[in-house]
């Protein structure tokens, strides 16, 4: 899939979560609106209350079913390969005023290969994300509550010095780049329109230089696109749907672009969840369905939060 197919397809499918709901809504959700829910798995939540903080532990199991080469065509993984991962993963946030928060994201991996006859784990931990939001314009009328943000992704995950006998499960870096801290901006939005709480962000960051084995590299610049969409159900369940987009351009080795390099994948979530004032629950399954230079993954997650 071309560059800027993959990037349309990623804001159209956002843009179907989050737009046309309020059209054929009867009307705004009203102030007194305001439902708990445990909101989506990837993108962007509401902001922490001032003094309140935030605790969100994340349960993974990931299985990569095959891969997306770099034309984007996908090919399984052959017979008797094996590729999973367990992760442990902590959400925690702060709210230092009533318009701004800062959020920590760390995660913890076991990972688990089989490659022609042989057998590897490892486990460690991955790259962190750091988040400084602040909410620009609270929810009003036909118009979305609007935050700012900062992150900073930081390379805590072993990127280098790989293991050959480890097949690949001593890396725990980031998709985007282990080793690179890459800091990024970007913007949410949210609204509410009974009985459905919509979101949507888009985050654009810049990877800084890395020496990985003493070769210099700089990744390239990469976008997330992120869209979702609570229905929210009686007796405290709602239903979630969300769709995540990923598009990064060439790595830049020695000074010169690597052709072909270039990382894109969309990812569809649906996903139940349950709330009460005290806790908030979601079980959901993501896919990967199409991209470029990336595993095709098949995921469970839970997750609750608590706040306090």
């Amino acid at each position: 899939m071309k560059r800027r197919d993959f990037t349309l397809a990623a804001f159209l499918i956002s843009g179907v979560l989050f737009f046309p709901l309020s059209s054929f809504a009867a009307e705004p959700a009203s102030p007194e609106w305001n439902p708990f829910s445990p909101g989506p798995i990837t993108t962007q939540p509401v902001l922490c209350p001032k003094g309140r903080f935030m605790v969100q532990p994340y349960i993974f199991y990931n299985h990569t079913r095959g891969a997306f080469n770099s034309e984007g065509h996908y090919k399984a993984l052959p017979a008797g390969q094996v590729k999973d991962q367990y992760a442990e993963q902590l959400y925690l946030q702060y709210g230092i005023t009533e318009q701004m928060d800062v959020d920590v994201f760390i995660n913890y991996q076991q990972n688990y290969a089989k490659q022609d006859g042989l057998k590897a784990r490892d486990n460690g931990v991955g790259d962190s994300f750091l988040w400084l939001r602040y909410r620009a314009f609270e929810e009003k009328g036909a118009l979305p509550t609007i935050t700012g943000l900062f992150q900073l992704k930081i390379p805590s995950g072993k990127f280098q010095h790989a293991d050959p006998n480890k097949l690949g499960t001593d890396l725990t870096g980031d998709i985007s780049g282990g080793g690179a801290w890459a800091p990024g901006f970007g913007i949410s939005l949210i609204k509410k329109i009974k009985p459905f709480i919509l979101y949507f962000d888009t985050i654009y960051s810049f990877p800084q230089n890395v020496s990985i084995d003493d070769d210099k590299a700089r990744y390239g610049n990469f976008l997330n696109i992120d869209g979702a969409v609570e229905y929210i159900l009686p007796k405290g369940f709602n239903l979630l749907l969300e769709v995540n987009g990923f598009l990064q351009g060439d790595t830049r080795q020695r000074g010169s672009r690597a052709p072909a390099t270039d990382v894109k994948y969309l990812t569809v979530i649906p996903g139940l969840g349950w709330s009460c004032p005290e806790l908030q629950v979601v079980l959901a399954y993501q896919r990967v369905a199409i991209g470029t230079n990336a595993n095709a993954n098949d995921s469970v997650v839970l997750t609750f939060m608590h706040t306090f």
